[in-house]
């Protein structure tokens, strides 16, 4: 049996529960060969607070980790934590070597937990070099509003003209996490084809235990399109698996909980609720 390969270009996670780790993870459970180009490693300093530290790998290293990877034959590419705008475009690079119509762009921009842009010129970066190749864009809320040249969306609307925003940049998709941070009902993310706005909901979870969810969800769209699913089931499964796996949750210490990737297989599969608006 000859497994669908995928490649994330982001950041080592030394806590585990996000960047690389939470994608390998989250291709295992998807079925697919997990393979990684590190750009940076994020650590956390316990004896402050566990702030997070952000050491950018050196750009030959990322090349040629990158190089490796394309070498094997890839089925499908996410990006997560690029750095610098250097690493933005050696992955465009990437994306533009290996002819791949299946790319997810997780735009991140910040660490969980902390409030200060990696680097300002990342968005632009972004823009130019990785957005125009997207299948489909990831953004959070923040991401969203940075990438649309707007205020942080916060309300349905608000996510409805990011959307479209970012969908003029050239992403031919665009799905914005708005998880539970609107003052809606449900935890809610939207989805965008450029035609059609489509509310994806599901039961909020009563846990802060949601480390990585992120990178899990863009991991898991990436995965799913390896497979051959359809961008839309893609990101309808996705919500599944991150909403179980945030449900399933769990405390690794006094800083972190990260979600638990193995949950969907392990208990029942949560309902998400799709709706045109």
């Amino acid at each position: 049996m000859e497994l669908k390969k995928t490649l994330t270009i982001a950041g080592s996670d030394t806590s585990g529960g996000a960047g690389i780790q939470a994608d390998l993870k989250t291709f295992q459970e998807h079925g697919t060969y997990g393979m990684t180009a590190i750009t940076v490693v994020v650590t956390m300093d316990p004896d402050n607070n566990w702030a997070h530290n952000v050491y950018s790998l050196p750009i030959d290293v990322v090349k040629a980790q990158v190089k490796t990877a394309l070498s094997t034959g890839i089925d499908a590419i996410k990006t997560g934590m690029l750095s610098t705008e250097e690493i933005i475009r050696t992955a465009g690079e990437a994306i533009d070597e290996s002819g791949l119509d299946h790319v997810v762009i997780d735009p991140v921009m910040v660490c969980k937990g902390e409030d200060e842009v990696l680097n300002p010129g990342n968005t632009d970066a972004m823009i130019r070099y990785l957005v125009p190749k997207a299948e489909i864009v990831t953004p959070n809320l923040f991401e969203a509003g940075q990438l649309a040249s707007m205020k942080t969306p916060k309300t349905i609307d608000e996510m409805k003209q990011a959307a479209q925003k970012i969908h003029a940049l050239g992403s031919r998709n665009v799905v914005i996490k708005g998880g539970k941070q609107l003052d809606h009902p449900a935890a809610v993310d939207l989805f965008y084809d450029g035609e059609t706005f489509t509310l994806l909901e599901a039961e909020k979870a009563d846990t802060h235990y949601n480390h990585g969810a992120g990178c899990t969800f863009a991991a898991a769209i990436t995965a799913n399109l390896a497979n051959g699913m359809q961008i839309k089931d893609a990101v309808v499964e996705a919500k599944q698996f991150v909403t179980s796996a945030i449900t399933h949750g769990w405390k690794l210490n006094d800083y972190v909980g990260p979600v638990m990737h193995g949950a969907k297989s392990q208990f029942d599969t949560p309902q998400v609720k799709i709706t045109e608006v």
